[in-house]
């Protein structure tokens, strides 16, 4: 009888089948044999929000939300994934698997207060899932044209994923990291000693150096390779994640601006496409407003003087007084006013201090003498410049 050892097995997540299409192929197949293909009605937009081990994800994805009017809760990936088996692979630095990823989150995505939108935290994070949200993304466009001709078709809208990437170096995840193992260590003991307050999370990647290393280099040679693949394909946002919130905050509103081309169905985006974006026309006029101001200051030095001492002098005092409404009406038949250049100037002053003003002139014939002989009325014409100035009133209740 031989005496030769039988292999020992692989733990379960060794086994894992690795090809993206059978994986989703068999989830996709169960979901919609449970829930019957019309019922398959996924969030109109996707922000995928992937990062570092400390880069802020959820620092901001609440900011995230608020920026892209998003009420739904956000899915974070972790959180689904709760199961004892999961949480001591999450443990040791490594990620759970595959198709237990997808199966949880679709399931998810199918909840009926998610429809317009939503935020995924920690997805995709290797190469089979990003495969796996492409035929994600090509099921819900099969979707789409299967119902666009049905009285369903408003519950299959045009999809828009974006992905993004908050990024921080190897030293800076490790250090964010060890830094929020001492703040949740000393903020536990407080919530212990005081009976007040909830306990946080004590993650063993936050007290351990090598730990914390190692789940950086999980990131870094599976999941960021992986996102970086998505940007030939879908909108693609890159923030450095290094710099204060506030400056990352301002980094994500930029790179959230509304990107019609890319949220609208192409026949619709094509209709609309001759009608200017307000952004534009308004970045346009502001330069042209500040191109007219220093026109002025270099060739009509003077009148720009002596409009420029009108409003504070004569005007000023009456917006002022007029300041709760935000409405303030002034006549005047000052001759300074007679050029007609006089009035372009005081528009574009008031419009570079935010307020808006617009100028009606009254022509009126004032009786000046009457002929007894031949009864003829001489008259002079009075001209009645009357400015309208608008701007922000105060906020103090009115009853």
């Amino acid at each position: 009888m031989s005496s030769e050892k039988k292999p020992t097995s692989n733990p379960p997540q060794d086994l894992e089948i690795k090809d993206a299409q059978l994986i989703f192929n068999r989830v996709w197949r169960n979901i919609e044999s449970e829930f019957g293909r019309e019922n398959l009605q996924f969030p109109k937009e996707m922000i995928l929000l992937g990062g570092a081990p400390g880069s802020g994800k959820g620092t901001n994805t609440n900011f995230i939300r608020k920026v892209r009017g998003i009420s739904a809760e956000p899915i974070v990936i972790s959180e689904l994934l709760d199961s004892p088996e999961a949480k001591k692979i999450k443990e040791e630095g490594g990620m759970v698997g595959d198709e237990e990823v997808l199966r949880l989150l679709l399931l998810r995505l199918l909840c009926s207060n998610i429809r317009d939108g939503v935020v995924l935290d920690g997805f995709p994070r290797t190469k089979v899932q990003v495969e796996c949200l492409k035929m994600f993304y090509d099921q819900m466009i099969a979707l789409r044209r299967e119902f666009s001709h049905t009285s369903m078709a408003h519950r299959f809208r045009q999809p828009t994923f974006h992905i993004m990437v908050l990024f921080v170096d190897e030293a800076e995840s490790i250090e964010r990291q060890l830094k929020r193992g001492r703040e949740s260590i000393a903020h536990n003991q407080e919530v212990r000693s005081s009976g007040i307050g909830e306990l946080w999370e004590e993650r063993k990647t936050d007290f351990d150096p090598e730990l914390a290393r190692n789940r950086y280099r999980t990131f870094k040679e599976k999941t960021f390779d992986a996102l970086v693949s998505l940007k030939q394909i879908f909108h693609y946002h890159f923030i450095n994640a290094q710099a204060s919130v506030e400056v990352v905050q301002q980094n994500i509103i930029r790179e959230l601006d509304y990107q019609s081309s890319l949220e609208l169905d192409p026949r619709t985006y094509d209709s609309l496409r001759a009608i200017p974006l307000a952004e534009d026309i308004v970045q346009r006029a502001r330069q042209e407003l500040v191109k007219r101001l220093d026109g002025y200051q270099v060739e009509h030095p003077e009148l720009l003087k002596a409009v420029v001492d009108f409003i504070q002098e004569k005007m000023m005092p009456i917006i002022k007084r007029y300041a709760v409404s935000g409405r303030a009406t002034i006549n005047t038949e000052d001759p300074l006013f007679a050029q007609p250049i006089a009035l372009a100037i005081l528009i574009d002053i008031f419009s570079e201090r935010g307020f808006r003003a617009n100028v009606d002139i009254h022509r009126q014939e004032i009786p000046e003498r009457f002929d007894l002989k031949t009864g003829k009325i001489e008259t002079r014409k009075k001209k009645v410049y009357r400015i309208m100035v608008l701007f922000a009133g105060s906020q103090i209740r009115r009853g």
